[in-house]
Order: structure tokens, then C-alpha cells, then sequence
């Protein structure tokens, strides 16, 4: 029997707690903002310690979707999902279709797609039971692999950083530290590579460390890579890693990485701000897998147009940083700032 908790969380449109015990589903559906379109973000399948953590961990990251929507200028908004359950182990299709169920009472208002722990055959099986899932391949009529994009946005986004710190956006000769060579970080370090920048990375498994070194990546251990002499410094996995215990340890003129949440506090990026170091904030950087999602929404998929639409990040990156200078304050500031200000935006037509 299928439970549901509908949850108080001011600030968001509505936060739902599912439960099947038959299936073993346990999950939570953030829906933050639907102003600008439907909420749309990823599943995140993790084995929290409890509801608790899952609950915090899905609040900030449906947030974090609605900004980085308003700020690409996508017409979507922003929401998650978490699944609790070890992705290795405790995973059954009778799990999954049991949460496709689950997003189809939410009448469309929350699309999702694969997120950590997570793959596309299991969204595959999710879309047996539900039409409100994206990111499916191509083939199914979705918009594929999200990653190629995100690699793409995240390295055109590098070269708008560059632009402004060293006053041209080539990255040649450029050295690169990444923390993290997933799928999103091996598709960035294509383009640099090509460009002739010099990436430094580090992993914790062993097959993605042979897999940098096969690319022509230098490859350090993990707690290495603070210290990596560097321009770039480009967290590509973990949340919170720039924080007051790394941030005196980076040698780097900019920070620009895909993973989501890099800033432990907003002091944090206060403190880069002090420095002078450029932080691009993760939600605008990373844009790129929720617009190449955002093209399948309401039309046939179109890769060309995602594509464009990606390279965008570039302009987006520099407005960014041209209000952070003009205004004297931290990009995290200025960021927020312009997603805010669209959002108003359209709240105000829409009344």
C-alpha cells in the first residue's frame, strides 16, 4: 500500500513523502518553484542515515534546480527527487515502477531524470509506470546522455572565467585540477585536452584513474589535489569541498567545477570573493544537463538547439561576473541575484 506524507517546508510549493513497504520505496519529492514551468531535476538514489539527511539533502537541491533554470533562462523549474537505498544492492524493478507510480500523483508538475546513483536503464523502468520522466535516449524520444552537454557547458564556462581573469578565453597551456573524472568531468577534459590545456585529476576508482591516464590526465591521489599547482581548480564530484579547510590550500585564480553545492557555506564563497579568486557558481556552470532536458519539454528533442542553448552558458557566466565587478560583491551573490530577478519577472506578468 502506497503511503503519502505531505510535509511542511516553507519556501517550497510542496514536499511529499512516498512509501510503499511491499516495494521497499522510501522516497521524497521536493517540488520548489513552478513559476517559470514544470519543477524538473534528477532522482538521486542514496543510502541516507534516515529521513532526516535525505529530506535536507533533497530541499537544497530542488532550490539549487530553480535557480539554475531561471538563470539559463529555461522555461522550467526547479525540484528533486531521493530515493533512500543503496543504488548497489538495493535496487528491484518492483522499486522503481513502484516510485513511477508515485510521480504520476503529482500530475505532471515534477519531471525527473537519472541523477547520482542512478542510471538511465533504471529511469527506463521508472517510465514503464509514468510519462513524467526525461533524459530517456534518444531512441525513446528523449534528449540522451545529459553529460555530453554538461561536459560542454562546464568547459565553454572555463573559457568565460579565463576571459575575464586573464583577459583572453583561450585555455592553452593552462593547467586544470579535477577533483572527480566522472562522466561529466571526461567529457570537459575532451575539449581541453584539444584545446592544449593540461588536466590534472583525481578518483577514487581504480578503472576511472586508468581511463584519465589513457587521455593524456595527469592523475594524483585524492587528498592531492588541493595542492595541485594550478589555474583552475574544477570540483567534478562531491558537494562542499570548497570550504575553510581547502580554500588555503588552492593556488588557482578560478574555481569552476560541475558538482552541484561546491561551497560547503556562503561564506565560503565570500572568502574566494576576498581572495580573488573567480568562483563560477555551480548552478550556472553546470546548467548544462538540465538544458539539454529542458529541449525535450513540450517538443520533439532537438540536439542542435540544446547545443546552442548550452553554449549560451558562456554569455551567461560573463553577466555573471559583470554584476559581481560592477556591484562589488561575491558572483554567489550576483547569480542569485539574476535568477531572483527573473523570477520576479515573470511572477509579475503572470499576476
Amino acid at each position: 500500500m502506497l503511503v503519502v506524507d505531505q510535509l511542511n517546508c516553507p519556501g517550497y510549493e510542496q514536499v511529499t513523502v512516498f512509501t510503499e513497504a511491499e516495494a521497499g520505496l522510501e522516497a521524497i519529492v521536493a517540488i520548489h518553484d513552478t513559476t517559470l514551468g514544470p519543477a524538473t531535476g534528477g532522482t538521486r538514489i542514496w543510502p541516507y542515515a534516515g529521513e532526516e539527511d535525505a529530506l535536507g539533502d533533497v530541499l537544497l537541491l530542488a532550490r539549487a534546480m530553480t535557480y539554475k533554470a531561471a538563470v539559463a533562462g529555461l522555461d522550467i523549474g526547479g525540484g528533486k527527487a531521493v530515493i533512500i537505498a543503496d543504488p548497489r544492492t538495493g535496487l528491484t524493478e518492483a522499486l522503481l515502477r513502484a516510485f513511477g507510480r508515485c510521480l504520476n500523483t503529482l500530475d505532471g508538475r515534477f519531471l525527473t531524470t537519472a541523477d547520482v546513483g542512478g542510471t538511465g536503464r533504471d529511469m527506463e523502468i521508472v517510465s514503464r509506470e509514468s510519462d513524467h520522466v526525461v533524459g530517456l535516449p534518444v531512441s525513446q524520444g528523449g534528449s540522451g546522455d545529459s553529460s555530453i552537454m554538461s561536459g560542454l557547458g562546464l568547459y565553454v564556462g572555463m573559457k568565460a572565467c579565463a576571459k575575464a581573469v586573464w583577459g583572453s578565453d583561450s585555455l592553452r597551456g593552462r593547467r586544470v585540477a579535477m577533483q572527480g573524472f566522472g562522466k561529466v568531468g571526461t567529457r570537459a577534459a575532451v575539449h581541453l585536452l584539444a584545446e592544449g590545456a593540461h588536466v590534472v585529476a583525481t578518483a577514487l576508482h581504480d578503472s576511472t584513474l586508468r581511463r584519465a591516464r589513457s587521455m593524456g590526465v595527469e592523475v594524483v591521489a585524492p587528498e592531492e589535489i588541493y595542492d595541485v599547482d594550478c589555474d583552475i581548480f574544477s570540483p567534478c564530484a562531491l558537494g562542499g569541498v570548497i570550504n575553510r579547510d581547502t580554500i588555503p590550500r588552492l593556488t588557482c585564480r578560478i574555481v569552476a567545477g560541475a558538482a552541484n553545492n561546491q561551497l560547503a557555506t556562503a561564506a565560503d564563497g565570500d572568502e574566494l570573493h576576498r581572495l580573488g579568486i573567480l568562483y563560477a557558481p555551480d548552478f550556472v556552470i553546470n546548467a548544462g544537463g538540465i538544458i539539454n532536458l529542458s529541449v525535450e519539454v513540450g517538443r520533439p528533442y532537438d540536439p542542435e538547439v540544446a547545443r546552442r542553448k548550452t553554449e549560451q552558458i558562456y554569455d551567461v557566466v560573463e553577466r555573471v561576473i559583470q554584476a559581481s565587478r560592477s556591484e562589488g560583491m561575491p558572483t554567489t551573490w550576483a547569480a542569485n541575484r539574476l535568477a531572483e530577478q527573473r523570477l520576479a519577472a515573470a511572477r509579475s506578468a503572470r499576476s
